[in-house]
């Protein structure tokens, strides 16, 4: 019979994953069998039957694969289909920090093939309470300690940085090749400019934007709203950051984290939240 092994197509004359194990994999620590971790007593049981075109991943822990290999390990993980579409994306972010830079870290664990990075600022220690960053990236560009941690999650996408301020008067130019862009700015004027310039500017493309998740209310409270065909709002929409209500780690993560799905449904074509 044939299947997918570690990727790649693979004549086989055995009929268990114990079998397959002991011919192709006898160094390697972990399995993955369509998706799923077969744990160790089940493979060792003899139980596991192979069926034409299963998929089979034998991994050494702790060793980091080639890119095809990578990417197929990824692919093995994703519902069938999805992997070619995330890997083809192509997805902007517009700010970085406590909601951009969690939503850059998801959408490069979901493998998005292409992300843009925008934002001007440097990190400093006050960002360590919700974003993204470690006490060895004070100092450095945001851009640039994101691009770094990225690349340490999967060294094969592509991603692409701009320091730069976005206004309304650029944002067109800054954004315009991008279908998704991710609004994830702290100051609403800033928020209002983007939002309106895509919307007027890029008619090609949609945009998903946060408002209200600051505090320690209820994460129940956040939620994904599609306001116009498109544009899509993350959070409760109630609670900014004032006095006595700052912004704190766990809600802003699950805006993040609302912001990084619906990227995620509009890369796969579901339009409705």
């Amino acid at each position: 019979m044939q299947i997918r092994l570690n990727g790649k197509i693979t004549s086989i004359r055995c009929n268990t994953l114990a079998e397959l194990k002991g011919q192709y994999g006898k160094e390697e620590d972990i399995v993955i069998l369509n998706g799923f971790s077969v744990p160790i007593e089940e493979l060792l049981s003899g139980i596991r039957t192979l069926n034409e075109m299963d998929e089979v991943f034998f991994i050494h822990r702790g060793v980091m694969p080639g890119q095809e290999e990578l990417e197929a390990m990824m692919a093995s993980r994703h519902t069938p289909g999805v992997w070619e579409k995330v890997n083809n994306a192509r997805v902007a972010v517009a700010g970085l920090g406590g909601l951009g830079s969690h939503i850059a870290v998801m959408l490069a664990r979901t493998g998005v093939g292409k992300l843009l990075l925008v934002d001007f600022d440097v990190v400093e220690p006050s960002n360590l309470n919700r974003q993204n960053y470690l006490v060895s990236h004070l100092g450095k560009k945001k851009t640039e300690a994101l691009k770094e941690q990225i690349a340490q999650i999967n060294p094969f996408i592509h991603v692409e940085t701009i320091d730069r301020r976005v206004t309304a008067e650029n944002a067109a130019a800054i954004f315009g090749e991008y279908p998704i862009i991710c609004e994830a700015f702290d100051r609403p004027e800033a928020k209002a400019a983007l939002v309106n310039a895509v919307l007027m500017e890029l008619p090609e493309s949609r945009i998903v934007s946060a408002s209200g998740m600051a505090g320690y209310d209820s994460a129940n409270e956040i939620k994904t709203v599609r306001k116009m065909s498109r544009l899509y709002v993350c959070g409760d929409m109630e609670n900014e950051a004032k006095e006595g209500r700052g912004l704190m780690a766990p809600r802003v993560q699950v805006c993040a984290g609302h912001q990084a799905n619906m990227v995620l449904r509009l890369i796969l074509g579901i339009t409705e939240v």
